[in-house]
């Protein structure tokens, strides 16, 4: 980060199926080697799969799940005196999104299934309803900055 004046923030052009810059970020998230056509077949290939299971409509509940997902508190480490406090912090809204989208993708990679489009599709119905790796994460994170509430008045 820069120690002076103020960095924009790049925006990220809307995918061409689903018109939705939502769907362009995570497949940037997805991408690995800059093989954005791997990540894009991926992507929908998952989306057609819960589309076909959910029987409704894939975005909306692309859209759900990534929304479960987002944490609203997490701890930060703060030194006070030769000290380490885990300090609660809110999330702002940008980082909130982002880490969503790669607790998904994290807790979709290491899923038992065969196949990418698969684990994603499976990934994000969990998270739609509210189960599966990604909320248990969200919870987690929840989970320590509840327990280190006590720190909050370290915050800077």
């Amino acid at each position: 980060m820069p120690r002076k004046g103020f960095v924009s923030r790049r925006t990220v052009q809307p995918d061409a199926v689903y018109s939705s810059d939502l769907v362009q970020k995570f497949i940037n998230s997805m991408m690995w080697d800059g093989k954005r056509s791997n990540a894009q077949r991926i992507f929908y290939g998952a989306m057609e799969q819960i589309g076909q299971k959910a029987n409704d409509e894939p975005l909306k509940l692309f859209k759900k799940a990534v929304e479960n997902v987002k944490p609203v508190l997490e701890v930060k480490s703060r030194r006070v005196g030769g000290a380490n406090y885990q300090v609660p912090v809110e999330v702002p809204q940008n980082r909130r999104t982002s880490l969503a989208i790669r607790w998904i993708l994290q807790n979709a990679r290491s899923r038992p299934e065969k196949g990418m489009p698969d684990k994603l599709a499976n990934e994000l119905n969990d998270a739609a309803n509210m189960r599966g790796g990604a909320i248990k994460k969200k919870d987690d994170v929840h989970r320590m900055a509840e327990a280190n509430k006590a720190f909050a008045h370290y915050r800077w």
